[in-house]
């Protein structure tokens, strides 16, 4: 029998899986959708940059509600609000209306990293699937439809109504699941994330990737204990015996 930090494998129930960067490679979907966009009506930008700094105030907005400064807002709100933001960086501010609905909703069908449809579908056929994600249910849907992920329900920031890495975010999706923390395994390439939710009581699977940010930019390996730190989502898969 496999063991987890002292923890037989087979009491997890559930994997709850981060999305941008671990499932889907926002920054190559969105410099290249942006660019198939913008550059027909004569824009040329430097398109990773673009991605780049929009990804940037990601953080910074979701703090605001996770710090109680800010009700509860979904992230297609923000994502299009970070976009306002950045815009005139790039002497993109005079974009009409309809075109930055455009360029926000690229958030709906970001590609998948090539290894994790064929991961994900071992890994269903053993256990119960989630994203847990900041994003909104109706962009994890799309995606879901866009990459043939296989969920069985999805969790996260909106039932919650709070941002990771709060508590909420992982303690609300797996009372959704009727489950106890330790039943369920938080799956992400960010160590941050991790390390949350192993405070929340749930098991933890780092998967690298190394060009999230760019060649050479993302995590190779995690930076806090985990139960798991696979190469990628077929590796893990190999790793649960699925």
């Amino acid at each position: 029998m496999v063991e987890a930090r002292g923890v037989a494998l087979d009491m997890v129930r559930a994997l709850f899986f981060d999305v941008f960067g671990t499932l889907v490679d926002w920054r190559s979907s969105i410099a290249r959708e942006s660019k198939a966009l913008l550059a027909p009506l004569g824009h040329d930008v430097d398109w990773s940059a673009f991605a780049d700094a929009w990804r940037d105030e990601y953080q910074p907005a979701m703090e605001e509600v996770r710090s109680g400064r800010r009700p509860f807002v979904r992230l297609d709100d923000l994502h299009r609000e970070n976009l306002d933001r950045i815009l005139p960086r790039f002497k993109l501010d005079k974009l009409a209306d309809e075109t930055r609905a455009s360029l926000t909703s690229i958030w709906h069908r970001l590609d998948a990293w090539p290894d994790v449809q064929k991961g994900m579908r071992r890994l269903y056929a053993k256990y119960r699937l989630a994203p847990v994600s900041n994003g909104n249910i109706s962009i994890m849907v799309d995606l879901a439809r866009h990459n043939d992920f296989s969920w069985d329900t999805v969790l996260g920031a909106e039932i919650a109504r709070d941002y990771k890495p709060n508590p909420a975010a992982y303690l609300a999706s797996a009372r959704a699941l009727d489950l106890a923390p330790s039943a369920c395994m938080m799956v992400a390439a960010h160590s941050s994330d991790l390390a949350a939710a192993a405070k929340c009581g749930l098991k933890t699977a780092h998967v690298a990737r190394p060009g999230e940010h760019g060649p050479g930019s993302g995590e190779t390996k995690p930076s806090v204990p985990v139960d798991f730190a696979a190469r990628d989502i077929c590796d893990l898969a190999d790793m649960l015996k699925a």
